[in-house]
Parts: C-alpha cells; structure tokens; sequence
C-alpha cells in the first residue's frame, strides 16, 4: 500500500476533495495538511492585524497566533466535511507536530520531519488524518514545509501539492518536470516570488528524500 501526503492550498481546500478521494479509491494511505492563508489573512485583517510574508513565511505575533491557529481548524473542518466521514481532523499543535523555533519571525517555526502517532493511528483504522499545520508552542508554520516534513517523516512514497495554479511555471512556460538543481539554481537567481517559493524548496526537500513529488501536473525529480 502507497503513502501519499496530500497538501492541499487555501484556495482550494474544499475544492481538493477530489483529488484526496482518487488516491483513496486507489487503495493509497492518504495523508492531508493544508493550508489556510486567504483565511487567515481575512482573519488578522478583521482585527486590524498586520500580514507580513519573510521567505513565505508568515510574521506571526503573540496577539496573531490565535487567529492562524483558528483560521487552520475552520478551514479543516471545512475539507474534512467535504471528505466525508472517513476523514479525522487533526491539529499540529495537539499531535506533536515539531519545528525549529525562529524567533526573529515571532511565534513561527521550521517544521521538522516526525511521526505523529496519532497520524499512524488514524491510518492503522482507514482514516484520512487532516492536519491543520500548526506546530507544538504553539507555532505558525509553512504548510508547505509542514507537508514535505511529515511526508518525510511518515516514510511516504509520493508527496502531491495541489494549488490554484496547474504548476511551476519556468519562463513563462509550464514545466512538465523541473529538477532539484534546477530549481535550486532559479530560486537561488530570484527567479520566483511569493507562494511558490516555499512551495519549490518544500517540494526540492522531499525529493532529494527519494519522494515522488508533483506540483501540479510539474514533475520536481532529485
């Protein structure tokens, strides 16, 4: 039986349920963690918050985490409705989902490959765990980086990161495949901006791992 994390964004949290349900159908153990960056944005902006992006990462202060943490469970509980009563939502922070502090963004971290027990237990009994990205402290976290370090982690073969973009785009052309070299090279020229920056090195992370790792319909090979 194949392991395959699934990251899903914001945008198309609730949209993705297809795309989670056909790795279901293929008899996969399916892992989800999404994102929930419009909502959290809408969120912090409601209470007259800042949003400020470091490397994709989020600035998250003390009054702010809160909200994050809050925005990540709505938008869970939303996806794990559409997935049916199979799907278990699951909250980082309460699994023992772990990250390096970096305190110089506030209260966010760098997600560190793990294995949530409960993740495997709710695996072990069919379920489809989905993980609202949010590490133990509590800490804001990527939810790239939280998907591409539990699918380490987890020992998954295959990581798929659906957005609301078809894939990596290079030049203006969509990419059929992009090797971690390359990426690297094109990210470390300035090549990308926004989103799809933690997105790629996430992605280049998993697959110098020996994961099969698609962004879209972009192949990311080691």
């Amino acid at each position: 039986m194949t392991r395959v994390v699934v990251k899903v964004g914001g945008r198309v949290a609730a949209a993705s349920a297809r795309h989670v349900l056909e790795h279901v159908r293929c008899g996969h153990e399916v892992v989800v963690v999404h994102g929930a960056g419009p909502q959290i944005g809408a969120e912090l902006a409601r209470h007259g918050l800042p949003s400020e992006f470091v490397g994709g990462r989020r600035v998250t202060s003390p009054a702010a985490i809160a909200f994050v943490r809050r925005s990540l469970v709505a938008v869970g509980a939303e996806l794990a409705a559409v997935l049916g009563p199979p799907a278990l939502l699951l909250a980082g922070d309460e699994i023992g989902l772990q990250a390096r502090p970096l305190p110089e963004l506030g209260l966010v971290g760098e997600p560190l490959p793990c294995r949530p027990p409960a993740v495997e237990a709710a695996l072990a009994h069919g379920r489809i765990p989905v993980i609202a990205p949010i590490a133990a402290g509590p800490l804001n976290v990527n939810a790239d980086e939280a998907a591409s370090a539990l699918a380490i982690g987890l020992g998954a073969e295959r990581i798929s990161f659906v957005t609301d973009v078809p894939g990596v785009y290079v030049e203006g052309e969509l990419a059929e495949r992009i090797g971690a070299v390359e990426a690297d090279r094109l990210l470390a020229d300035g090549a990308f901006e926004g989103g799809i920056v933690p997105k790629l090195l996430a992605a280049v992370r998993a697959a110098q791992e020996g994961l099969r790792v698609d962004i879209g319909v972009t192949e990311v090979a080691a």
